[in-house]
């Protein structure tokens, strides 16, 4: 999800690129000890290099894709479309490529299973996405569905054997709300199988076309201790990386979002008989209360973001003084406790701007999802493997929201960021660069190894 303002914010706070230097030779050197340390629990080499993907097939498998749901808009594979099942299609039959015997679960979401050694220890799950938003691009999701397949037919044809078994998940409906994974961490009640996604079905709906089954919903939960971690790879979907010249970012948690919806009630008059000084004007109260949150998001430093976004005013008309105008706020950040202060000051602002305009604010909270920290030590053996590669990264936050912040509820989460070119995403010039796709399947490969030791 396109977040270009929040990663321009980050910018500033994040913390400076981990590349090799004198300052930080300890800690590569410890790095490549964690990545070896996971290799030579399952290959019994303490000196091997760090393992490599198939870069040519998984970039071949991302240019094949980019056929399907392709319009002149862009990319259209809105859930539970044609194209989408298509997507879904297509991805089964990467899944029995790559040696995996593919499985849908009752939510809709198709697992495949590389086993491991010892049948007590919790599966490594990674996974992404691969439908898109209406007029989008072929990497948002792909990118980590795909490297994931490409991981586990890796390790099958490096004859590396984990102690862990390995699954690989393609979530449906990530971009409609995270409804596959909602679904497998038991968030999602009834009621929510009615709403309606983009492609015009039901949720309900759109489980049954992708496989599932709405009446054993409860089968596809996942309890805390069902996994070992769980892992995904994607694109950063903003130009932070790009623009620090860094080859990977490691994730430290997917931001908190609070949504607002704020109506603000005025008097409707005549635009040419009321005098300026006897207005009951909701959109002048509006503009200053819009202005008003951009100042205090920027007032202070941090990741924070806050974005005024959608306006409807009534009645609408050249001539009528507004009566009513209903905004929406869109607040985020990587601290639950910065949300919760924001959120009170936006309230103060509303109630100081309507005594000074003569209008009435009321406020209503329409979604709020807390933030989900990355797992310290996913964290690591994520920069461990980047560093044994010999790949620039940094730790940064996410501004968009993913399956893994729904997962981050059940198991350790961790997430791998390429670059986005031009900080694109969500649009038809969305891009990452073939050797950024390899660098963050490498890493997620040998971040899964070492997942293992």
């Amino acid at each position: 999800m396109r977040r270009r303002t929040f990663l321009q914010h980050a910018a500033a706070a994040a913390a400076l690129p981990l590349v090799p230097g004198a300052a930080g030779a300890a800690a590569g050197a410890a790095a490549g000890a964690a990545v070896d340390a996971g290799v030579r629990g399952t290959s019994g080499s303490p000196g091997r290099a760090p393992l490599r993907v198939n870069a040519e097939r998984l970039n071949g498998w991302l240019a094949r894709f980019d056929s399907i749901g392709r319009t002149s808009g862009g990319i259209n594979r809105v859930a539970y479309s044609e194209a989408d099942l298509a997507g879904r299609a297509f991805t089964l039959d990467l899944f029995r490529q790559a040696g995996l015997t593919p499985r849908i679960d009752a939510a809709g979401n198709i697992f495949g299973r590389v086993a491991g050694t010892d049948p007590a220890r919790k599966p490594i799950l990674i996974g992404s996405h691969v439908d898109s938003v209406t007029d989008g691009g072929n990497y948002d999701g792909p990118v980590g569905s795909f490297a994931a397949i490409e991981v586990a037919r890796s390790l099958q044809e490096q004859g590396v054997r984990l102690r862990h078994p390995v699954d690989v998940v393609v979530w449906q409906n990530e971009e409609g709300g995270t409804v596959g994974s909602m679904l497998a961490v038991g968030a999602l009640k009834d009621g929510d199988l009615d709403r309606v996604a983009r492609s015009g079905k039901t949720l309900r709906e759109g489980i049954a076309l992708c496989g599932g089954d709405v009446t054993r919903l409860s089968e596809a939960v996942l309890q805390r201790g069902d996994l070992a971690c769980y892992m995904e790879l994607h694109i950063e979907q903003g130009g932070l990386l790009e623009r620090a010249g860094l080859q990977i970012g490691v994730v430290q948690g997917i931001v908190g979002i609070r949504w607002f919806e704020v109506t603000i009630d005025g008097f409707a008059n005549h635009a040419g008989a009321t005098p300026m000084d006897q207005r009951q004007d909701a959109m002048l109260a509006a503009a200053k209360y819009t202005v008003a949150v951009n100042d205090a998001i920027r007032g202070e430093p941090g990741r924070q973001v806050g974005t005024v976004g959608r306006l409807v005013a009534t009645p609408n008309t050249t001539n009528v003084i507004p009566q009513r105008v209903v905004l929406t706020i869109d607040l985020r950040d990587l601290e639950q406790a910065k949300i919760d202060r924001f959120t009170a000051t936006f309230e103060r602002l509303g109630r100081e701007i309507g005594a000074a305009t003569d209008t009435r604010f009321a406020f209503r909270q329409t979604s709020n999802n807390a933030p989900a920290i990355a797992d310290a030590r996913v964290q690591g053996w994520i920069d461990a493997s980047a560093a044994a590669l010999g790949l620039t990264r940094q730790r940064m936050p996410s501004g968009a929201g993913h399956d893994a912040q729904e997962i981050a509820h059940v198991a350790p989460m961790g997430m791998i960021f390429v670059p986005s070119v031009g900080g694109i995403s969500h649009s038809p010039r969305e891009f990452t660069k073939p050797e950024d796709v390899a660098h963050g399947a490498n890493v997620l490969l040998n971040a899964v190894i070492a997942a293992d030791a």
